[in-house]
């Protein structure tokens, strides 16, 4: 699929079928495909906790849910057969830049007005979205809620220094739902692209 398609046509999942299931194959190429994401020193501060595991899912669920009530979301979204969740690395970064070719030895977090070990991760989320749609795989990215991140991370054994910045589903569509925030529809052109200093913008030909 060309690069310009699968960018047009991705979109979030929010409903699997969950007697199509993601062979372990996939997961592993879109993770490989993943590591070919930017990363700042070539870094490579993230990892990936896959929940291929029936069991291991559903302590996922248990474990990030704020109340017992089963929404039609929640519903959707747990039958899907795998759940990638996606953990930054500070640490990694503070070491890797107090190297001797980054010399920031005093590892201060002031060097770090943006946390490119949450940007870096989130750079590799975008390529496995991108990868699953090239795949025909379904995919959504959600996040867990605040409260509940020490419980998921101790539920798996992940270290107190990784951070979640956000969770995977895949697996394949059982029936399109489309986000109400999607009637917002998208920014025009000329609201998002600016020419030279903030707020100067030029027509694009269609908008011409």
């Amino acid at each position: 699929m060309d690069l310009i398609d699968v960018v047009t046509r991705r979109r979030m999942v929010r409903r699997f079928d969950p007697a199509r299931d993601v062979p372990l194959d996939s997961v592993q190429q879109l993770v490989r495909l993943a590591q070919r994401a930017p990363s700042a020193g070539h870094t490579q501060g993230w990892d990936v906790l896959a929940l291929t595991d029936p069991g291991d899912r559903g302590r996922f669920w248990e474990a990030s849910r704020e109340t017992d009530e089963t929404s039609a979301w929640m519903r959707g979204v747990s039958a899907a057969p795998v759940l990638m969740v996606l953990l930054s690395d500070r640490t990694a970064y503070l070491d890797r830049y107090a190297e001797p070719d980054k010399g920031w030895t005093d590892r201060s977090l002031e060097r770090w007005p943006i946390p490119y070990w949450d940007t870096d991760t989130a750079m590799a989320a975008m390529i496995i979205l991108l990868g699953a749609e090239n795949a025909g795989i379904g995919a959504l990215f959600f996040g867990v809620p605040a409260a509940r991140h020490e419980a998921v991370k101790a539920a798996y054994a992940v270290p107190p220094d990784r951070r979640i910045v956000g969770v995977i589903a895949l697996g394949h569509e059982a029936e399109r739902v489309t986000s109400p925030s999607l009637k917002r529809g998208r920014r025009p052109l000329r609201d998002v692209l600016h020419h030279g200093r903030f707020g100067e913008s030029r027509a694009a030909p269609s908008e011409a």
